[in-house]
């Protein structure tokens, strides 16, 4: 397989780690993944805000940087879920829609594509899975609490083979966080204490981490945290894929 590697630009800016533990983890997993330099914002929080005509051009470097490639990987499930929807270049209309099927946030690839199972980590923490409404309602990574239908989690499924990892559970275990994108800039004051909701179920349950598949939601609750001077860490699920603690 030729994989190219995606990684948002809030990732590439505030999270490096996040980007080096995916590519170690898929490596870990016999998988070469290639990342194009001249890559840049998939054009998310412009289309977030009404300004999709904006993104024309993020689109086109998009797919001259991936169109190549058997597989997209991300760990990032609101960016691969705006290139999975919003893809389209002129004149290559079905190349682009072809693409954007090709486009895997990276738990879904882990266990859709690779049927990776037993991956060899350690991470002896109670952890708190916080499961991003772009991931869950979107991507389908989990099972909406409110639907009568048999639960699932690919994030959960990869998390129960940690060794020494404890999955808490949640009252409100797929409630939003708050961020919603340029949401937490233009409702901050709303944003905020759904965020405060959302960290106070994790530690109400003894979390000692919140994980989940999305950055962005991770560094809204960071905030939160890091405001309240609370001892409760933030970390990608890559982070713990690949931990050895």
């Amino acid at each position: 397989m030729k994989i190219g590697l995606f990684i948002p630009c809030y990732v590439n800016q505030f999270y490096p780690n996040v980007a080096i533990a995916t590519l170690h983890l898929l490596e870990s997993l016999g998988v070469t993944a290639e990342y194009p330099l001249n890559q840049t914002c998939c054009g998310q929080p412009m289309a977030n805000s009404g300004y999709g005509y904006l993104t024309d051009r993020c689109n086109t470097l998009f797919f001259k940087n991936f169109n190549s490639y058997d597989y997209i990987v991300s760990p990032s499930g609101s960016c691969v879920l705006h290139i999975k929807e919003h893809l389209h270049v002129n004149g290559f209309e079905d190349e682009s829609h072809n693409l954007s099927k090709r486009v895997f946030e990276l738990t879904e690839f882990l266990v859709d594509v690779l049927k990776a199972d037993g991956i060899k980590s350690s991470f002896p923490f109670k952890v708190g899975l916080h499961q991003s409404c772009h991931g869950q309602r979107g991507l389908k990574l989990s099972q909406m609490s409110e639907l009568v239908a048999s639960p699932f989690s690919k994030t959960e499924f990869l998390l129960k083979e940690v060794k020494g990892l404890e999955l808490i559970k949640l009252s409100r275990k797929d409630e939003c966080c708050g961020f919603g994108g340029t949401f937490c800039v233009t409702e901050e004051a709303v944003s905020v204490k759904m965020g405060k909701d959302r960290v106070q179920d994790h530690i109400g349950h003894g979390a000692q981490y919140i994980t989940g598949n999305d950055v962005s939601c991770l560094m809204h609750l960071e905030g939160i945290l890091k405001r309240n001077k609370s001892r409760v860490k933030i970390i990608h699920i890559a982070e713990i894929l690949t931990s050895e603690k």
